[in-house]
C-alpha cells in the first residue's frame, strides 16, 4: 500500500501513524532505536505489506500491468489504491481528507526530529504540493506517476500508467475496494497483537 492507506491503517495513535509512515526509511532492526508506539507503526507497516504483496486480489491488480511495467507494477497498484481510497474518502473515516491530511503534516512538523533523514528531505515536497489530498483526483494520480518515473531515471515508463487506470477503472476499484475491507480487519487484529507485546 502507498502513503495514505499506511497512515490510515495505523488507528488513532500519532506515534505509530508517524511509525508506519517512516517505516521504508528503516531498514532490518533499526526500528529498534525509535520509541515503543514508533516501533509499533513500522513493524504494523511489514505486516501490513507482506499481507498486501501476497493477496490473490492485489495479484489480479498488477497482474493487469506486468507485462508492461515488470516489477514497477506492485508500486504502481500501491498508487492507484491509494487514488481509491482517497478519492472514496467518506466511505472509511468520518473526519474530511482535507482535515484528515492536515493534521497528519501538522504531526510530522512536530515530531520532525523523530524522522529519518530520507523523509526530512521528502517533506518539503509532500507538503507543498500536498500528495495526500492530491491522491483523490486523476490529475493528482497522474502528478506523482509523473514524479516516481522520473525517480527512475524514466525507466520505468509509471507516467503511462494513468492510461491503464482510466481503461481499467472499474475494474481497479473494484478489486480495491473487497481487499481494503480485507485489510483494515487484518490491521486492526495486527495492531492489537503488536501492542499487547
Amino acid at each position: 500500500m502507498n502513503y495514505l492507506a499506511h497512515i490510515y491503517l495505523s488507528g488513532e495513535n500519532e506515534l505509530v501513524t508517524i511509525g508506519n509512515f517512516i517505516a521504508d526509511g528503516v531498514k532490518g532492526k533499526k526500528y529498534m532505536q525509535f520509541p515503543k508506539d514508533i516501533q509499533i507503526g513500522i513493524l504494523l507497516h511489514r505486516h501490513i505489506d507482506t499481507f498486501t504483496d501476497a493477496h490473490p486480489t492485489v495479484r489480479l491488480s498488477t497482474k493487469r500491468l506486468h507485462k508492461k511495467y515488470g516489477h514497477y507494477s506492485g508500486v504502481i497498484v500501491d498508487i492507484l489504491y491509494d487514488h481509491f481510497l482517497a478519492k472514496n474518502w467518506q466511505q472509511y473515516s468520518n473526519t474530511p481528507l482535507i482535515d484528515y491530511t492536515e493534521s497528519f503534516y501538522n504531526a510530522l512538523e512536530v515530531h520532525y526530529d523523530i524522522l529519518p533523514l530520507n523523509i526530512q528531505k521528502l517533506l518539503p515536497y509532500m507538503l507543498a504540493d500536498n500528495w495526500l489530498l492530491s491522491y483523490a483526483s486523476i490529475d493528482g494520480i497522474s502528478r506523482v506517476l509523473d514524479g516516481m518515473n522520473r525517480r527512475t531515471k524514466n525507466r520505468s515508463g509509471m507516467n503511462e500508467a494513468i492510461f491503464e487506470l482510466q481503461e481499467y477503472y472499474e475494474e481497479f476499484e473494484t478489486e480495491f475496494t473487497s481487499f481494503f475491507d480485507e485489510l483494515i480487519c487484518f490491521s486492526k487484529q495486527k495492531l492489537k497483537e503488536l501492542k499487547s507485546i
